[in-house]
């Protein structure tokens, strides 16, 4: 029998493992998906699957066999320009048969017409390349114990640090706007206000001029995004999200490793790099602000 794989449309596509089927997840399937990463250490926040799956549904991909999730991958569209890949993972029973790569050949036209981006693992930046990506720039993941950062001695020039509140997502929105590639209020919506996450800006002259994000993790917490207009800025906002962790706890940020002054200010919280990935993209790169990108808000799905 010839092997093949049954895409979410219905249509046979050349597959690695006869039955296999390529379907959308729900939310509640998508979790057995975060466990998988959670075991290769990718660390995923309590509360991502949660806030991410409403933003595209439909771009959730698991590939079954006899019913059961064993293969994996997310690709979200965010926009009619941008969609972002992740999550691709195997079950660990059903790896070097070929399902990864037939549950991505179902998934990836979803976003047809689209630049696609994506966080690499090292070892999968060949595969990746193989498919028309091109790397940009790396990532790399500071993590441990922090303490209070070197900040300003006097208060923040013209400008301060607030609690996120539900009054500031629209402001907040438009601001996350110049640092990430699409529009993405309803998902931020979800982020800056979800059990556990703790959100901070910086409010100078009635606007945003920067905003940070805590939240738990299967190991300590992890901060993201980070997007600050300076230095000063993301120091301000570093301190004040370092502030309510517990004493001792770890916490994990991901920082673009061209930006040398967010690697300066993780390295003064007594950060140390851990891993790192691959930022790669398989269209133009979208303008955006990368001079204010201090940390990534997930490398699952940007």
């Amino acid at each position: 029998m010839t092997a093949h794989q049954r895409s979410s449309a219905g249509g046979p596509v050349p597959g690695a493992a006869d039955g296999l089927t390529v379907t959308t997840a729900s939310l509640e399937e998508w979790e057995q998906v975060v466990a998988w990463a959670a075991v290769e250490d990718w660390n995923p926040g309590r509360q991502d699957a949660a806030c991410f799956h409403p933003t595209d549904p439909a771009g959730f991909f698991v590939g079954r066999l006899d019913g059961r999730i064993v293969s994996a991958v997310s690709v979200v569209i965010y926009s009619p320009e941008y969609a972002f890949l992740g999550y691709y993972l195997v079950d660990p029973e059903h790896r070097e048969r070929g399902l990864g790569l037939a549950t991505w050949h179902a998934a990836l036209p979803h976003a047809v017409g689209r630049t696609v981006g994506l966080d690499a693992v090292p070892a999968q930046q060949a595969t990746y390349e193989r498919s028309g990506f091109t790397a940009s720039h790396r990532s790399v993941r500071w993590a441990g114990r922090p303490v209070k950062a070197a900040g300003p001695a006097e208060p923040l020039a013209g400008g301060e640090v607030v609690p996120v509140t539900a009054d500031h997502v629209d402001a907040i929105a438009a601001y996350d706007r110049r640092c990430f590639p699409a529009e993405r209020r309803d998902f931020l919506a979800r982020w800056l206000s979800a059990d556990g996450h703790t959100a901070r800006a910086v409010i100078r002259d009635g606007g945003v001029a920067g905003y940070g994000v805590v939240r738990p993790a299967r190991s300590g917490r992890r901060i993201g995004p980070l997007f600050a207009d300076t230095a000063e800025d993301a120091e301000a906002l570093l301190d004040a999200l370092i502030a309510v962790l517990d004493p001792g706890e770890q916490v994990f940020v991901d920082v673009p490793e061209t930006h040398e002054t967010a690697t300066a200010l993780a390295e003064a919280c007594g950060l140390s790099p851990s891993s790192h990935t691959v930022r790669m993209y398989n269209g133009p790169v979208l303008p955006v602000r990368s001079e204010c990108t201090y940390a990534v808000t997930s490398l699952e799905l940007g």
